[in-house]
């Protein structure tokens, strides 16, 4: 007895209690949860928008001086770093989630018995999803994170990529099952209630409705078809009446029944039926009716027989077309790299090599806390330990997340002209003005739209490209376009650049009534041209306002469908493109009178189909000015000599580092590309242009509206009412100072080189000054004030 009684007494001492949190504490507990939940998600938010900044403040996170981008400054930074970079990338926001969720049990109260499986099953997810973003998204490795793509590497050495992919389904379709109850049967029976509305019920004598508190009715899946007719009643339910004049309802304690009786037959009554007549529609114009007999208007029809040049007029530059890969130059430089950042402690994760026809592209993921500005700065280092010109950095490559290192190939492959024209990218693009400005480093074909640029500023070096640079822009349009759908007005200070595509006058280009030739080659001709343009833009705006359209493609589309009317002054209107190829040298001899006009091209031409595409040798910021600037998006940089010319042109480094001879960069306001132009030879142009001009050509080039009285020298002014108001003023300055000069007359006046010329074409029609001498000022055929009071009084 005294060992039961002992034994009974060892079996009623208590167990030691297991951790349980008191009231109190499930609250406390709970609210961190909730509160760390929210720190770790906008942590994670914000680190896709500032881990590029805050990557290098990962090794002060000591430093209270050191401030991160993150929304939770350097704990975000450091902890989104370790979750979403280092660790599972997008799934890491589960986390968060999952920690939310158990603040709430703990916060109210709530049994969290089944807390643990949500944390399995969820962290289970978390894998999954970082597995799969890591192998669907492997060119953006923060997205899965480290983990994601450490696994596909290494599932993908044993199983492959499809083995991987069938993994994924696999545990894509268990966590269905577990989860969510997922079945092949829910499928069915969804597919069989989207078929139900098509099967229409047989009709009834009696609609019964019924609802009962005690029994619920239940349908199955297999009877969706009803029939009233057959429906019994229970026993303790009594039999309905046949006939019931209205809708009677019975309520009783246990049910409550409402039957609708149909309404009595009537008689049938026949039923005349008199169909409306349908009025005919007519035609709001005869625009319809023109194209239906006619045909839609083809401006291309005066020159109907034209031939587009064949590409057997450019020549295949280098036997070799493709790229030659040197897989001992590319090991080469890769372990030069690798040893060079070596040495200044900053180890690479990954390596990888685009080749490209004149640059290759290494692309190198640092390890965890390496300063991205540290790498930057080792630029010349680089270049020295690979002994190569033109190292580029690029740190951040942009949507990447690696750091790009461009380095020359030994053996440059020349991009031919005839490559580009003959790609499939260039010959199906579907665009109004398509340019084939060569390949990128990833020997891609580069074609740009100039009607949406709209404008484009060209700049570089001498000798490194630029007049290459233009000729493949002109021949890219000479090869897409018919004579009637684009013209160019070119300006070539130089004289010896752009005389080729004279044979092409009548077909392709544009100049003034009383112009002799095309190719404008004097400065004092340029300003006429350019204010002639904006009286072209102004008219073609005013077509545009009575037509009712917004630009030029719809109001050609319209023209064409025949919508509007030539006798009211409506035509077809081709594209303009204007060419200067040395602005400096206009800037410096006219100064304001040519960037105004150029600047309100700029502004407003682009919807009338009026592109200017400018280039210069000398991009200082007197030359492309803040004018210019803001209305060029689009600009293309060869090789110049400093970092600041860089800046004028691309607002930002790199243009210093080119290698010349054609490689340039191109930006149009977003990410900077770097393409190697495609080359075309003067032959090559030469041969264009004369295929071109044998050709019928229309009966003169496309002529621009006349600028009346722009033009210096002309000593045509007959009419003495049409003086200007400054005349006599003029007449006394020029008297007083015996030199008869333009010049003179704006500094003494304060007046415009416009209106200053027109006042020299009225004093020599006046006999005060003598004829235009060149570079040496007019001759003063006045003496003094006495002669020239003389001299008007008997003009009047």
């Amino acid at each position: 007895m005294a060992k039961k009684r002992r034994k009974s007494k060892a079996s009623s001492t208590p167990k030691p209690n297991r951790f349980v949190l008191s009231k109190k504490n499930k609250i406390i507990f709970g609210c961190f949860l909730i509160v760390l939940s929210i720190a770790l998600f906008f942590s994670f938010i914000s680190f896709y928008f500032t881990w590029q900044a805050d990557q290098s403040l990962l090794t002060e996170f000591r430093d209270r001086n050191a401030e991160a981008k993150n929304l939770l400054n350097k704990f975000g930074a450091a902890v989104s770093h370790f979750f979403m970079y280092k660790g599972f990338g997008l799934a890491s926001f589960v986390l968060p989630v999952l920690m939310a969720i158990s603040g709430l049990y703990f916060f109210l109260g709530l049994q969290y018995k089944n807390l643990i499986g949500k944390w399995i099953w969820g962290l289970i997810g978390m894998i999954w999803t970082s597995i799969a973003l890591g192998f669907f998204a492997f060119e953006q490795p923060l997205l899965g994170g480290l983990i994601g793509f450490e696994m596909n590497d290494f599932l993908q050495d044993y199983v492959g990529k499809i083995g991987i992919f069938l993994i994924l389904l696999f545990t894509l379709v268990v966590i269905l099952v577990q989860l969510f109850n997922f079945s092949p049967e829910a499928i069915g029976n969804y597919f069989r209630a989207m078929d139900l509305p098509k099967r229409k019920p047989k009709p009834a004598n009696n609609a019964v409705t019924s609802n009962v508190e005690d029994t619920p009715l239940s349908i199955s899946d297999e009877d969706t078809e009803i029939n009233l007719d057959t429906y019994t009643h229970k026993e303790d339910i009594p039999p309905l009446e046949p006939e019931v004049p209205e809708a009677s309802t019975t309520n009783t304690s246990d049910m409550d029944i409402t039957i609708a009786q149909p309404e009595e037959e009537e008689e049938d009554v026949n039923l005349q039926v008199e169909a409306a007549t349908v009025e005919k529609e007519e035609t709001s114009s005869t625009a319809e009716q023109l194209v239906k007999d006619f045909g839609e208007f083809d401006p291309t029809l005066e020159l109907g027989n034209y031939k587009f040049p064949p590409l057997d007029l450019l020549e295949q530059h280098g036997a070799n077309t493709g790229i030659t890969i040197n897989q001992e130059e590319l090991e080469e430089n890769k372990n030069k790299i690798v040893s060079t950042l070596k040495n200044y402690k900053i180890g690479i994760a990954q390596i990888k090599a685009t080749i490209g026809p004149t640059v290759t592209l290494y692309e190198i993921v640092p390890e965890a806390g390496i300063r991205i500005s540290k790498i930057k700065n080792l630029e010349d280092d680089i270049a020295l330990s690979l002994a190569a010109l033109g190292i580029r950095i690029i740190a951040p490559i942009p949507g990447k997340g690696t750091i790009g290192i461009e380095v020359p190939n030994k053996n440059a492959s020349v991009v031919s002209m005839r490559s580009v024209i003959a790609s499939s990218k260039f010959q199906k693009a579907e665009m109004q003005l398509p340019i084939a400005f060569g390949k990128t480093i990833s020997n891609e074909t580069f074609v740009v739209d100039l009607a949406k640029m709209p404008h484009m500023l060209m700049a570089g070096a001498t000798g490194q490209g630029k007049s290459v640079g233009l000729n493949a822009v002109i021949t890219s349009l000479l090869y897409k376009k018919h004579p009637a759908e684009i013209k160019f007005v070119l300006v070539d200070p130089k004289k010896v650049e752009l005389t080729l595509y004279n044979k092409i006058e009548r077909h392709f280009l544009a100049k003034l009534p009383d112009s002799e030739e095309a190719i404008i080659t004097d400065n004092s001709k340029v300003i006429s041209t350019l204010n002639s343009l904006c009286i072209e833009m102004d008219n073609r705006y005013e077509l545009l306002k009575t037509a009712m359209v917004r630009n030029i493609k719809e109001y050609n589309t319209k023209f064409k469908a025949r919508k509007l009317n030539p006798n009211e002054g409506h035509k077809y209107l081709p594209y303009i493109i204007l060419v200067i190829d040395e602005f400096a040298d206009l800037i410096m001899t006219a100064g304001k009178e040519v960037e105004t006009p150029i600047a309100r091209l700029a502004q407003l031409a682009r919807a009338i189909g009026i592109h200017l595409i400018i280039a210069t040798q000398r991009p200082s910021v007197n030359v492309i000015t803040g004018i210019i600037k803001a209305n060029f998006p689009a600009r293309i940089a060869f090789r110049v000599t400093s970092k600041i010319d860089s800046r004028t042109i691309l607002d930002a480094q790199g243009a210093d580092q080119l290698i010349g001879r054609g490689d340039m960069l191109y930006t149009q306001g977003n990410d900077v590309t770097r393409i190697q132009c495609a080359f075309v030879d003067t032959p090559e142009v030469s041969k264009i242009t004369e295929f071109i001009g044998s050709q019928r050509a229309f009966p003169d080039a496309h002529l621009l509206p006349e600028y009346v009285g722009e033009d210096s020298g002309t000593g045509i002014d007959i009419d003495v009412s049409d003086r200007d108001s400054k005349f006599r003023e003029a007449a006394e300055v020029i008297v007083i100072a015996q030199q008869g000069s333009a010049s003179l007359i704006q500094r003494k006046l304060k007046l415009g080189y416009n209106r200053a010329g027109r006042i020299i074409d009225q004093l020599e029609a006046a006999g005060i000054v003598g004829p235009f001498e060149g570079s040496k000022a007019r001759q003063v055929l006045v003496p003094d004030m006495v002669a020239l009071d003389q001299l008007l009084e008997n003009e009047s």
